[in-house]
């Protein structure tokens, strides 16, 4: 049926499309109040609730401009966080497990992202679950996007667990199902994006030596994205590992692989061949109608030595943004990332495709205090300092309100192409 706004000047469609647009964007809080967060809702461990939310610190801005920079900003004290505990969610692997393993502070759970032009709403799992409803969203990439996979099904565990209905038992590639809202949730093993295969269970840098096909992206993700309605691909700090690499199946090099005769080729080379390839196989997969979300490094936090060499993070406070910076080889595969995604987002546009990117690479840079250090395991264990993954709960749980506001954004913008 055909809308009947056709006979509208262009300013008066403008308004109607401003009206609908909040009216829908704020049923939502009507549908669910916020002091309405009844504990009897978490399916698990009911008698361990998360503290309340805040009401005046949910409520959704609907005069926020889509212009603004929710990704350039600083972090602000949140007295009332966290939304959930070790406790209450039960997604939370060991080695982010701060709280499980000893660590003696917590300020590091207590701050939010502020913006910089405007307000970034706390995640609240109730809203989110509305916006997705019928929806689904698929992870893709390293330990770092399972990272972010928990701390999103751990901020969701307010209202509901979801069902495992995964394919196979390989805790890589897992599918979950919130079953009153009908959004699934899926992660997919990719850590370098592009076909892989490991050569040496060792190798020369003792963490194994793979080679990667730089011009193949990893079909373990292409053949299974085209139904689902959201993507986020990430990938970084797999690339530091020792690697040789291909194209047109030819040898052309590698990193560290100290095999005779082949060329050392340094990493961002490897690393743009591989997002190039990675956004180029989204732009050619007819099928594929969703929103493809590119989320940006984030930076490890390693002092006094690499992460092998007794590196350590014992901060316990966010930098202010003029206590640091990024530089060397974060900021090239910063740098590589936002150059590569933005090719693929004009490509892209010709065929129809959206690229959005989430950014959270500067957010992420100042939180030193966010990693599991030794807390990630008992202290008799013979295991490295992490400074690359983040505690739960902890700064990553942050990435949830990026995604929220993105992804009700994305909905403004589909009411207004209907309404075109």
């Amino acid at each position: 049926m055909e809308l009947p706004f056709r006979k509208y000047s262009t300013s008066a469609q403008r308004f109607i499309l401003l009206v609908l647009a909040v009216m829908v964007m704020g049923l939502i809080p009507l549908y669910h109040p916020l002091n309405w967060y009844p504990g009897d809702l978490v399916t698990r461990n009911p008698s361990e609730i998360s503290p309340k939310y805040h009401a005046e610190e949910q409520k959704i801005d609907n005069k926020e401009p889509e212009t603004c920079d929710i990704f350039s900003g600083k972090w602000v004290w949140n007295p009332v966080a966290p939304y959930y505990t070790n406790m209450t969610c039960t997604e939370i692997h060991e080695h982010q497990n701060c709280l499980k393993y000893g660590r003696p502070d917590s300020d590091f759970l207590k701050w939010r992202w502020k913006p910089n032009g405007c307000e970034l709403p706390i995640f609240n799992p109730f809203q989110f679950l509305d916006v997705v409803r019928n929806k689904s969203l698929a992870v893709i990439g390293d330990s770092v996007a399972r990272n972010q996979m928990q701390s999103l099904i751990c901020l969701l565990s307010r209202v509901e667990y979801p069902v495992d209905v995964s394919d196979k038992p390989d805790q890589s590639f897992k599918k979950y199902k919130y079953t009153t809202y009908n959004f699934t949730l899926a992660i997919y093993w990719s850590p370098f994006l592009v076909s892989t295969k490991e050569a040496d269970a060792d190798g020369p840098c003792h963490t194994g030596l793979y080679n990667l096909y730089l011009d193949e992206a990893d079909e373990k993700w292409t053949t299974q994205i085209e139904g689902y309605d959201y993507i986020i691909l990430n990938a970084g700090h797999w690339f530091a590992r020792c690697s040789v690499y291909f194209e047109n199946n030819q040898r052309v090099g590698c990193r560290y692989c100290g095999l005779p005769n082949v060329t050392e080729i340094p990493l961002p080379y490897a690393y743009q061949r591989a997002f190039r390839t990675t956004l180029k196989a989204i732009n050619n997969l007819e099928n594929f109608k969703g929103v493809a979300i590119l989320r940006t490094f984030a930076p490890s936090h390693y002092e006094g030595g690499d992460w092998n060499k007794g590196g350590d993070c014992v901060r316990t406070r966010p930098y202010s943004s003029n206590e640091t910076a990024l530089e060397g080889q974060s900021l090239e595969q910063y740098r590589i990332q936002v150059e590569e995604f933005k090719a693929a987002e004009n490509e892209g546009k010709m065929k129809g495709k959206r690229f959005r990117l989430l950014d959270t690479t500067q957010a992420m840079l100042l939180r030193p205090d966010g990693h599991p250090s030794k807390y990630g395991h008992w202290p008799n264990e013979n295991v490295v300092n992490d400074c690359v993954h983040w505690c739960l709960p902890g700064p990553i749980d942050s990435w949830a309100d990026f995604l929220f506001r993105m992804f009700k954004m994305e909905g403004i913008r589909s009411l207004e192409k209907k309404l075109q």
